[in-house]
């Protein structure tokens, strides 16, 4: 089969490969279309450290070609949850498969999607409904990151929730909160193409960022802060503004993966504020179904987040514009020929 091969920090390429057999319980699956993502750019780059050669990509859909049962056979679509787990340890036995020691990442730690063909456990296969496209529809894997997160937090109606960084998975975040009843919903960024396209979305109010936005979202809230900030980028300034701007007694959920090991913040303001401050990581299996329900319902647009298709040749191509600072692009879905 043909895949592309990253076989060393910056150095990918199309190659033909052995077309993987599905063991016990596994299904093989024809990929007919995938999402790049920023952890795709940082291995590509070096950035994340993996084992050579590697074919990357985690947010994958495709069509069943063995392996199937009576709940999904052959040439039915679905989509792939590539994060893997043991069942046997502490974290899963505590339901925190997604903490798992010993659990890996299909992309990352074995072998993805960006290919003709991938094998994944029959327990993280998923059938996708006729209501869903298939340009569209790897988004559902950044979506099931954004409801775990959301399952942390537990937004309530009329609570206030400020977004900062209104890339793919922001734009998810705004639609959550709006659907759990969040008022108002309110997006952060820089660009202006970027607010508009929440505000499309259901953002009740955009700001830019920066001392501006803590002002705004102040004033927006009647001078106490947001109820609740989820931070998007991973940039400490941006997480050193989403302090400044929930009130006392607020959460922050720091969304945004940095790699940072030092970093000023408002350490002050975290105290007398009595912040709590949340993580998340990845997801879990159970955030599949009611994502893709959330899809199939309308509930969650996905449609408006896809701003490029291209071939899965053009990988290189493609991470090279999550590389660039183009401002009118959002999820770049790679299609695969049907030969």
């Amino acid at each position: 089969m043909k895949a592309m091969v990253l076989r060393a920090p910056r150095d990918l390429g199309v190659a033909e490969v052995e077309r993987p057999t599905p063991g016990h319980n596994q299904v093989l699956i024809r990929v007919t279309n995938s999402g790049v993502c920023g952890t795709d750019l940082k291995i590509y780059e070096g950035a994340i450290p993996v084992r050579h050669p590697l074919i990357m990509g985690h947010e994958m859909i495709g069509e069943v070609v063995e392996g199937g049962d009576d709940a999904i056979r052959t040439g039915d679509r679905v989509i792939v949850d590539p994060v893997n787990f043991c069942g046997a340890c502490f974290n899963c036995r505590a339901g925190q498969t997604n903490l798992c020691p010993d659990g890996f990442l299909l992309g990352r730690d074995a072998n993805g999607g960006f290919a003709d063909y991938v094998v994944a456990p029959r327990s993280h296969v998923f059938p996708l409904p006729a209501e869903i496209d298939s340009q569209s529809a790897p988004l559902i894997q950044v979506l099931t990151t954004c409801l775990h997160a959301h399952r942390l937090v537990n937004i309530f109606p009329g609570q206030s929730v400020a977004v900062m960084g209104l890339g793919v998975a922001g734009q998810l975040h705004v639609q959550l909160a709006k659907a759990c009843g969040a008022y108002p919903v309110i997006g952060i960024t820089r660009s202006a193409w970027k607010r508009s396209l929440a505000e499309k979305l259901g953002a009740d109010l955009t700001f830019s960022g920066g001392p501006e936005g803590v002002r705004s979202v102040s004033e927006a809230t009647g001078g106490r802060g947001a109820d609740l900030v989820i931070e998007t980028t991973g940039m400490a300034p941006v997480m050193s503004d989403a302090i400044s701007m929930s009130r006392p007694g607020a959460t922050v959920l720091l969304f945004g993966i940095t790699t940072a090991t030092q970093c000023a913040l408002p350490f002050y303001q975290m105290y007398y504020k009595e912040l709590k401050l949340i993580c998340s990581r990845a997801a879990k299996s159970e955030d599949y179904p009611a994502s893709i329900y959330l899809v199939a319902r309308g509930i969650v647009k996905l449609e408006p987040l896809v701003t490029h298709v291209v071939s899965l040749s053009e990988l290189e191509a493609a991470i090279g514009m999550l590389e660039s600072d183009t401002d009118q692009r959002m999820k770049v879905i790679l299609e695969n020929s049907k030969d």
